[in-house]
């Protein structure tokens, strides 16, 4: 008698730290008179999944919908449709939290800008410890830890931002995000205001960070080249739409979209064996629409038809 062979049971998928699913977010047009005249999708039904300790990279040029998806994520503006999920938790309606903020943080584009000019290091890094209710008594403790942890010595605790470099205030900003031990940073351009050989080391302490902390990253930037040596995962937003997405080598050595090509072709290069790199495209007479642009062409195109 023949044994009957068992099926083999299909290799369940991790649940992603971070997954998008159909986000969406519209703004009104109106003119003059207060008058809604269209609608503006500065995210269309973007879908997406980060593992954990992954690091995905978000790449499109201004206007294409990179922070908006970032401030959906972070809770600062409300979707209009879709889903946000945390770890195969919904947190859709969560976002904005207190308890949402321990699991996701974010480390904005301009150092400058995000840190208090009025407030000591040590005082910006305690305002998410003392939101989060860290004990006073090993608040001074933390602080000199999560300094070392981005490189900086204790006595930056008494600093103020204006006696920092450009690359100390975006440490500082990092290891601000780090002070609850979430376990998604939402980068947005966070090199993009720093020096060339300056964005070289906040990368470099961005990956050794994610390995010893087991962090996951979602990074947003325009710049290509950083995203090549950083991201593992690459998507390629174009007016609010993910147009391509897979492994970052694979994206960047065989685009298939004319938009990643684009793109692609318009990193500069120093060199021949990075010339030969470049996807190769015709010249491109005109420019690239913008959402509103777009907008004002459909509804040129819809007023034509309904012509008799």
């Amino acid at each position: 008698m023949t044994t009957p062979k068992s099926t083999p049971k299909p290799t369940p998928k991790s649940t992603p730290m971070l997954e998008l699913v159909n986000l969406a977010k519209h703004f009104p047009v109106r003119n003059g008179f207060g008058k809604q005249t269209g609608l503006v999708k500065a995210v269309d039904n973007v879908s997406l999944r980060i593992e954990k300790g992954g690091i995905y990279g978000l790449a499109g040029e201004s206007g294409s919908g990179k922070s908006t998806i970032a401030r959906l994520i972070m809770g600062l503006t409300k979707p209009t449709s879709g889903d946000i999920r945390l770890d195969g938790e919904n947190i859709t309606g969560q976002a904005g939290t207190r308890a949402y903020g321990r699991k996701v943080q974010m480390v904005f584009q301009n150092p400058g800008s995000s840190l208090n000019p009025r407030r000591s290091v040590g005082a910006s890094i305690a305002v998410p410890l003392d939101a989060h209710g860290h004990p006073r008594s090993t608040r001074r403790q933390r602080i000199s830890e999560l300094l070392d942890m981005v490189q900086l010595p204790a006595n930056f605790a008494e600093r103020y931002p204006h006696e920092l470099s450009g690359g100390q205030k975006q440490r500082v900003a990092i290891a601000r995000a780090l002070a609850v031990a979430p376990k998604l940073l939402v980068l947005d351009e966070p090199t993009s205001a720093l020096d060339v050989s300056v964005q070289a080391r906040v990368i470099d302490l961005l990956v050794d960070l994610g390995r010893e902390l087991g962090l996951t990253y979602f990074f947003i930037s325009h710049d290509l080249s950083l995203m090549r040596n950083f991201a593992e995962r690459v998507g390629v937003l174009y007016l609010g739409q993910i147009v391509e997405t897979g492994p970052t080598a694979e994206v960047f050595e065989n685009p298939h979209h004319d938009y990643t090509r684009l793109l692609l072709a318009s990193v500069p290069v120093i060199s021949a064996e990075e010339e030969a790199m470049r996807p190769k495209i015709d010249l491109i007479d005109g420019e690239i629409p913008t959402a509103e642009k777009l907008l004002a062409r459909r509804a040129a195109e819809d007023a034509a038809r309904a012509k008799p």
